[in-house]
């Protein structure tokens, strides 16, 4: 027996167990199963020997709060790692240092005595106003469900993950009632999509509910989403646990799908469920199953290993490693970073963060770091002899102009080697709970960047945000942008390190960076009004819309600079099997080398741009990445693997994933518009017809060859043998072909009347049920 068909042999043996032990349960223990005893703990039932588990916030860092006192209070967390956000881990485009602080986190879940880590987020970052941005890697699906090796890391040590939030949960704004009205071809390509890959590749052992409705269904009982989807297409195993208020009715919730609600409302939600049984309007067997799943978390909770505590300086150190590998450098005019300081330098640091730093968000992910790196003091400790590394305020982060810090700033800078400015974003500005009303850096740390240009050329600046941000009204007064996001307690020293070349930054733009907000393509449409928030840009979501609409942009998706710097060659695709054997595959190789002195990191990237065809696609799509790490001279060739659903949309007419015949062009490069290499991949797929229908235009029946055929033998032909009806006169075709066959069939001198369409939809019933 292999190891895959010895751990389902183990699990299926552990599930019969537990269906003998169900008949022991009474009802109201079933019923309270099914949501938690408190706000951090499922319900035990002693008399069987169940045990509650705990749960607890941690997408970068475990929020496990005290056993007593606040069970809610944000800032009374036990101490753990503070490790980069989201927003900062999606710019590393490594799934290998995710699944790593994934270990790292379950780690100190099992010293804390936690079974179930909530995260990750993996939401798409529709808007750059969105106030829980930092929490959520990317604006595309491949990089989130990618960097979803999260649940890998956790699951490894035994430590469940919480894959949140499902789904279409990408604002702040009204977040409990708002609709996200969205049509189905957006909800599969772009935000259910990482769901799908996490959940296929690393079988979470819990999801997460979004607080939100989705086209008018409330997400904690969306039947479609959280069985028929999730559990039915994907496979999902595991328990699908409500968001923390996320449940309005509870016997609807718990009929869709929802396992677990949390925090408990006992007194309303049992007495609903145990009615809901008894008076039969909920099948109790609706409600094992809840129970089941419950019980299979609990069992494999219990067995994981219990770990006295955790190694906090290897965790720190793996930090700093991962906050230097998030950071992107934007922009490096004449190579002024990294810097070479010499005896007698003197670099002035600027800015209340680097004294005072922002590296996390607020709301439920708020982590109580175990220490944390003060930028200005590693820089000090980092620099050669003799080098003078001073400070000054320079502003307030209230945002008040204060013309003192102003001049004190302005006469430093004038003695100055180079200036060091941290600027960023105050913790006022984004949170969970609330949305950004613009992506402009406060007034006062723009005037002081202009200030400080006017007496020095060599400003560097560096970044603390959650959020994009607009560099376009000031990034010219700067000679280097170094964004770090909001990279976690260990930031402080990995600045240094990038700041004085000891590491060469890698981390590439997981969002684009527009040049204003208003050029974002859910602009006209976020957040909504009266409780509903229209899709409108549909799949053109991020890059997809920028480049669509060939839209300048500030910085690209995927952009990010290097210290070396890195060539690519010898591309070659080869394409093997077919779309009808489902077995397509597409093999694409090319060359990178490291052209520089220095040891580097280079993000691969490879997108697909589609035949034209019957739908609307985007210009192009990232659909493979690779991080390598070369040598200065070192060459390696890279290999991706493309499927048929990666060439494929997502046919809302047929209701499945569709691939088009053509020519499929591929892109290799360093971000979605830097394509060092191309070439194009000839796909043959067969014709995909339209169901033929009622509402089938007379265009599409005679698109279809065994339509045509039959309509024309309908109509009929003359004693010349040409047709008859419509199908005779060109201007009617021109007229009326884009009508319903039934609407047609009701206009005189067509050639045919309701009851041939009849005949004729019986015929193709057959079709359109396989199409459709």
């Amino acid at each position: 027996m292999n190891p895959r068909e010895c751990r389902t042999a183990i699990r299926d043996a552990r599930r019969a167990a537990l269906v003998d032990r169900l008949g022991q349960f009474t009802l109201q223990e079933k019923v309270s199963l099914c949501r938690g005893s408190d706000m951090w703990h499922t319900t035990p039932v002693p008399r069987l020997g169940i045990p509650s588990v705990m749960v607890a916030d941690g997408p970068h860092g475990l929020r496990r709060q005290p056993d007593h006192g606040d069970p809610v209070g944000i800032g009374r967390s036990l101490p753990a790692t503070c490790f980069p956000t989201a927003s900062a881990l999606g710019s590393s485009w490594d799934p290998d240092l995710v699944e790593e602080i994934g270990t790292a986190i379950a780690d100190e879940a099992l010293a804390q005595g936690v079974a179930v880590v909530l995260g990750p987020g993996i939401n798409i970052k529709r808007s750059p106003l969105c106030g829980r941005n930092f929490e959520y890697y990317s604006e595309d699906p491949l990089v989130s469900g990618t960097l979803g090796a999260l649940v890998r890391g956790l699951q490894s040590r035994g430590v469940g993950a919480s894959v949140k939030h499902f789904a279409a949960n990408n604002q702040e704004t009204d977040r409990l009632r708002v609709s996200a009205d969205v049509d189905e071809r957006t909800l599969r390509e772009i935000y259910l999509a990482a769901f799908e890959r996490v959940v296929r590749e690393a079988q979470p052992w819990t999801v997460m509910c979004a607080y939100n409705r989705i086209n008018g269904i409330h997400a904690s009982q969306h039947r479609w989403l959280l069985t028929e989807v999730l559990r039915a297409e994907w496979g999902f195993e595991g328990v699908v646990v409500s968001d923390w208020g996320a449940v309005h009715d509870r016997v609807a919730a718990l009929a869709a799908g929802l396992d677990l609600e949390m925090p408990p409302n006992t007194e309303v939600s049992d007495a609903a469920l145990v009615a809901a049984v008894r008076d039969g309007l909920l099948d109790e067997k609706l409600l094992d199953r809840a129970v089941l799943r419950v019980l299979s978390l609990v069992d494999k909770a219990t067995a994981a290993r219990r770990a006295n505590g955790f190694d906090a300086a290897a965790h720190h150190q793996l930090a700093r490693t991962a906050a230097a590998d998030c950071a992107v450098l934007l922009k490096n005019a004449d190579g002024v970073l990294p810097l070479r300081p010499d005896a007698g330098d003197l670099i002035a640091v600027m800015g209340e963060f680097a004294r005072t730093p922002r590296f996390q968000g607020a709301g439920s992910s708020q982590v109580n770091p175990t220490r944390v790196d003060v930028p200005l003091e590693e820089l000090r400790e980092a620099v050669p002899a003799g080098v003078e590394v001073a400070f000054a305020p320079a502003f307030r982060l209230d945002g008040d102009q204060d013309a003192r810090l102003t001049a004190e700033a302005v006469a430093l800078a004038k003695r100055a080697t180079t200036v060091v400015l941290f600027l960023g974003l105050p913790p006022a500005a984004e949170s969970e709970g609330f949305d950004r009303d613009h992506m402009d850096l406060p007034a006062n740390q723009v005037a002081l960047l202009s200030a400080l240009r006017a007496v020095n050329s060599r400003v560097v600046v560096v970044l603390a945000n959650g959020s994009a941000v607009c560099l376009s009204t000031w990034e010219d007064d700067a000679s280097a942008v170094l964004e770090c996001w909001l990279a976690g307690q260990a930031a402080g020293g990995a600045i240094a390190d990038l700041l004085l070349g000891k590491a060469n930054p890698s981390g590439r733009l997981a969002e684009t960076l527009p040049l204003r907000l208003e050029h974002s393509p859910a602009h006209l449409n976020f957040p909504g009004e009266h409780g509903h928030v229209r899709y409108g840009e549909g799949i053109f979501v991020g890059y997809r819309g920028y480049d669509f609409a060939d839209r300048q942009v500030s910085y690209p998706f995927g952009h990010g600079l290097s210290y070396t710097t890195f060539a690519y060659g010898d591309v070659d695709a080869v394409v093997t099997g077919s779309v009808e054997g489902d077995d397509l595959a597409v093999e694409l190789t090319c060359t990178v080398k490291n052209t520089g002195d220095r040891v580097g990191k280079e993000t691969v990237q490879l997108y697909v741009g589609a035949p034209h065809g019957k739908v609307t696609r985007p210009v192009r799509e990232l659909k493979a990445f690779v991080k390598i790490s070369l040598y200065p001279g070192e060459q390696r060739t890279v290999t991706f693997h493309l499927g048929a659903r990666d060439l494929a949309y997502w046919s809302s007419a047929h209701r499945r994933w569709v691939v088009e015949a053509g020519t499929y062009q591929l892109f290799v490069g360093a971000s979605s518009r830097d394509l060092r290499l191309s070439t194009t991949a000839a796909i043959a797929a067969p014709d995909i017809p339209v169901p033929l229908d009622a509402m089938a235009t007379l265009e599409d029946w005679l698109a279809d060859p065994a339509g045509a055929d039959a309509l024309r033998r309908a109509v009929g032909t003359d004693t010349d043998g040409a047709p008859l009806g419509i199908l005779g006169d060109p201007s009617l075709m021109r007229l009326l072909g884009n009508f319903p066959l039934h609407s047609l069939a009701n206009f005189p001198g067509v050639g045919f009347d309701q009851a041939t369409v009849a005949v004729l939809l019986e015929r193709f019933a057959h079709n359109a049920d396989v199409s459709g």
